[in-house]
């Protein structure tokens, strides 16, 4: 796991007069993009977040040329309301920022992200807003990535296999994953996903999750087809009657301004 609006006054700075640089100006060493995406199913690490919905989202991006970045992205949800953490909350907005650089075929990646959800805390509910540190690698269309919270609980998730604590803070959980994106000819790509969640003390919530896909760039955004699974305990990721982190298929729209 709200910018649609934001994103269509972007585009619409596209419309402002522009000037020509001189030919020995150098190139701005700031950038700023904005995306929008509708989806069948806003599927995180194998888990419906929108209770097998569709859901829209959109954010922006800032980036220099030192590699600093910064960036925020939302998308409808239903998971908070639903299974009980707040009230009158349908929207998550995430908040990030890190530095990421490259060395010839190689990249990598340094930052943090906050996964915030806005709404009333239920009484007696675990906090679902979650803080992650995360490092990431890649190597031509082969990428990994290590995420670890910091925060003191991860989405909402107690510890359950302490006896002594059997709903403490589940700060520590991590997730690990690695993903590959191979271009062909004609706009069309590959997606491969393969990703292990770790819920700190709490072996019925953690599980490993894998997708394959296939993207198209029909030249005014990127479509996505994209089957997705888990092997996750169905009892723990059963949500107002719907399990959400079963198989199944999604597509989703893309463009980036």
């Amino acid at each position: 796991m709200k910018k649609l609006a934001h994103a269509l006054v972007l585009t619409g700075l596209v419309g402002l007069p522009t000037f020509a640089m001189a030919a020995d100006e150098p190139a701005s060493p700031h950038t700023l993009t904005a995306n929008v995406n509708l989806t069948s199913d806003y599927v995180f690490r194998g888990v419906s977040q929108s209770q097998n919905q569709p859901a829209i989202q959109g954010g922006f991006d800032y980036a220099h040329s030192s590699g600093f970045y910064i960036g925020t992205w939302g998308s409808s949800v239903s998971w908070v309301n639903d299974g009980g953490y707040k009230e009158d909350s349908s929207m998550e907005i995430d908040l990030y920022g890190g530095f990421k650089g490259t060395a010839g075929d190689f990249g990598y990646d340094l930052g943090l992200i906050t996964y915030y959800y806005p709404g009333d805390q239920i009484d007696g509910a675990n906090d679902p807003d979650t803080t992650e540190v995360y490092v990431g690698a890649s190597w031509k269309f082969l990428s990994a990535k290590f995420s670890y919270a910091v925060s003191d609980r991860f989405v909402g998730w107690g510890t359950a296999d302490d006896i002594n604590d059997p709903n403490g803070d589940t700060d520590g959980s991590y997730y690990i994953e690695m993903n590959a994106n191979y271009g062909l000819d004609n706009g069309w790509g590959l997606i491969g996903h393969l990703g292990y969640q770790d819920v700190k003390d709490n072996e019925d919530a953690s599980y490993t999750d894998w997708k394959l896909g296939v993207s198209k760039d029909v030249g005014f955004g990127v479509v996505t087809l994209a089957y997705t699974d888990t092997n996750a305990d169905d009892t723990a990721y059963t949500w107002a009657g719907e399990e959400v982190a079963d198989g199944r298929v999604f597509v989703s729209f893309t463009k980036t301004f």
